[in-house]
């Protein structure tokens, strides 16, 4: 199958993305396992004894699960991590932290691959490398008393090997891995380390700041924005141009019967 349309020309890469992510961040701790069944599942496990921070990355998943219970195929060699955190707030913003995840992703694929990955986000929580689909977000909570107590952030990484293009859904975009498409080999516990650095970078900012320099940098590096683009939801399917992204994190619409702010959907396009 001929790549040519997702080869585009690589984009300079801004201060801000190259600043060095090779240190560990100060008070997160990580756990490293040989085999689990998944890292979001640890999480839950774990959660209630943590006291900071924590990665979880395991070199084998059993049972990894992405979006709506599906399957999420996770060969030794790729990433599969968790940070477990306790957020606070509303359920709506610890949400947020999708589009965090996201700028800390293609930070640190720029970080590893250099101008060799041309990276673009797609909403709402898939990162991907010269056009095909390389990473996915999964974000599960806790609730208590209206608020969120534990916030678990799941990412998996190809990193080595990219799943088969039949194990994947009609529609969905074309898996990839980083060293197919760049010749970059990585191992799973050094990119953790780049991750980490770079989601307390952007975090701190999160925190500080709040959603707007986050939503400004997402779309800046936003997929098919200004183009037509597919979103299915639950009870209908919207099409239209993809304009922007609302400050609750919706996507928003341009449709023939007026704008639309979608807050969940699956994008095709």
């Amino acid at each position: 199958m001929s790549k040519g349309p997702r080869r585009q020309r690589p984009k300079p890469l801004s201060a801000e993305r190259t600043e060095d992510l090779s240190a560990w961040p100060e008070g997160v701790a990580r756990h490293v396992l040989d085999e689990v069944d998944s890292t979001n599942s640890e999480a839950q496990r774990i959660a209630p004894g943590l006291t900071q921070p924590t990665w979880i990355l395991a070199r084998r998943q059993t049972a990894a699960r992405g979006r709506r219970g599906r399957a999420w195929i996770s060969p030794r060699g790729n990433l599969a991590a968790t940070l477990v955190m306790r957020p606070g707030g509303e359920p709506a913003h610890a949400a947020l932290r999708s589009f965090v995840a996201a700028l800390a992703l293609a930070d640190a694929l720029e970080t590893v691959a250099g101008p060799r990955a041309t990276i673009s986000l797609k909403w709402p929580n898939d990162v991907l490398l010269n056009g095909g689909k390389v990473a996915g977000i999964l974000l599960e909570s806790v609730g208590q008393g209206g608020g969120v107590s534990r916030l678990a952030v799941g990412i998996g990484v190809n990193l080595a090997e990219a799943p088969p293009r039949e194990a994947l859904e009609p529609g969905a975009a074309e898996p990839v891995s980083l060293l197919g498409e760049t010749g970059v080999r990585v191992e799973p516990e050094e990119f953790l380390t780049y991750l980490a650095a770079a989601f307390a970078k952007w975090e701190a900012r999160f925190v500080t700041y709040g959603f707007h320099p986050i939503r400004t940098a997402w779309l800046g590096r936003a997929a098919k924005l200004g183009q037509t683009i597919t979103a299915r939801t639950a009870a209908e399917i919207v099409e239209g141009t993809f304009e922007t992204v609302a400050e609750d994190g919706a996507l928003v619409i341009a449709t023939a019967r007026g704008r639309r702010n979608v807050p969940a959907a699956d994008v095709y396009f």
